[in-house]
């Protein structure tokens, strides 16, 4: 196999790069947005979209495909992913760590990973009364119990488990199953479970047996320094091609920035890091000038289908209102403007503001697939920008020209 992982241009005044990774079926240049196909499919839109906005790669869910339909009738009948979805391009999954958080704690928690995933900055936090949900999710020392969400069927995840069902499933990068843990653990319970996460990566390496797909190993260690640089500095000596940071981020963006910078400088240079769940503009120039390659989120398709489209500076985006309008608002009723007079879309390209509020407010299918394609262009075309702006040493005058 060819090198993994080349580092191109490295940025001159922060930890920024570009570079490109290699897998079976193509190149990805980094730093990277990876699309969520949760179930083998991105919500609304299809393949041939997918390759219309220029999307590089793909990210799959592990424990949902294992549920319904199954990874054996997806190797066995379609040879993996990408002959039952119809997407010929690189792809990556998850091992199901995260679902141990979001149907475990995360329901006991009221914690959830989109809306208040930052207990500190949501709108919607709850300080009395909050409702407990029974956990679909229980931890022992060997693995994790789940209690199907579709047929109330309880299940198993182990590591070897969760490393035999990605290798059925096809991706090129595979990540270790661990533990992902909730903002409101104590350090008592963090260190327990960052621990458990250690030994789960170990059998995750030894359960591997396809050398074509690369294991990543995932950092965690909550928002805790002493237990993040532990963590940090034990998937160093261990043999991952590259590294997830994962887990709770702290209850701010502050201390998810806090948490990087304990973390990254402790990982192998030549190795990418990929930051799970984060997909917010400012979130992806801070994390990029501090040394992130990879990231993932729904919230472009999920803010689509809920009526927000995603906007430059130049057409009035900016971090106050997350660089998005709500297309539903009286004033585009009669706006004959396209969303942004800079994307080259299809929906921007062919449809007005009008017509996209039309289709919202009727309840529409087609607007699901016309706002998901131009939020994913969006992001498409920024991670671009970014590229070239280190490319090229003009990465801050780039991310001033976004992030006053």
């Amino acid at each position: 196999m060819k090198k993994f992982f080349q580092i191109i241009k490295k940025d001159k005044a922060s930890m920024a790069r570009t570079g490109i990774i290699t897998t079976p079926h193509g190149k990805v240049e980094t730093p990277v947005f990876m699309v969520v196909g949760t179930k083998a499919t991105v919500k609304a839109i299809g393949p041939d979209d997918l390759k219309s906005i220029g999307a590089q790669i793909v990210l799959a869910n592990t424990y949902h495909l294992h549920l319904a339909p199954g990874e054996r009738l997806i190797r066995d009948k379609f040879g993996g992913m990408r002959g039952f979805m119809g997407w010929d391009g690189p792809m990556i999954t998850d091992s199901g760590g995260f679902q141990v958080f979001s149907l475990g704690f995360g329901m006991e928690h009221n914690i959830g990973k989109m809306g208040n995933i930052f207990p500190e900055e949501s709108r919607k936090k709850k300080k009395d009364n909050v409702e407990q949900l029974e956990k679909f999710a229980k931890i022992d020392e060997k693995g994790v119990t789940f209690k199907s969400p579709i047929d109330g069927k309880t299940d198993r995840l182990t590591p070897e488990k969760s490393i035999r069902i990605q290798e059925d499933l096809g991706a090129d990068i595979i990540l270790a199953f661990d533990e992902c843990t909730s903002p409101l653990h104590d350090h008592e319970y963090t260190k327990k479970a960052l621990l458990r996460t250690h030994r789960w990566a170990k059998e995750c390496i030894r359960a591997k047996k396809n050398n074509d797909q690369s294991l990543f190993g995932i950092i965690q260690g909550g928002a805790f320094e002493d237990l993040r640089k532990m963590s940090a500095e034990f998937f160093a000596k261990q043999d991952f091609r590259g590294y997830a940071i994962g887990g709770s981020l702290g209850k701010s963006k502050h201390e998810m920035h806090r948490i990087l910078d304990w973390t990254i400088p402790l990982l192998p240079e030549e190795k990418p890091i990929h930051l799970l769940g984060i997909g917010a503009v400012e979130d992806i120039f801070e994390a990029v000038e501090r040394g992130i390659d990879m990231f993932d989120c729904i919230s472009p398709t999920r803010l689509a289908r809920s009526g927000y489209l995603l906007v430059p500076p130049s057409e009035g985006g900016k971090k106050e209102n997350k660089y998005r309008i709500n297309i539903k608002n009286t004033v585009n009723r009669t706006s004959t403007r396209t969303i942004d007079k800079t994307c080259d879309c299809y929906t921007c390209r062919n449809f007005s503001r009008a017509y996209l509020r039309h289709l919202c407010t009727s309840d529409e299918l087609l607007y699901h697939r016309l706002g998901s394609i131009h939020n994913l262009r969006f992001l498409m075309r920024l991670m671009k920008d970014i590229r070239e702006a280190i490319k090229k040493d003009k990465f801050q005058e780039l991310k001033k020209k976004w992030v006053c």
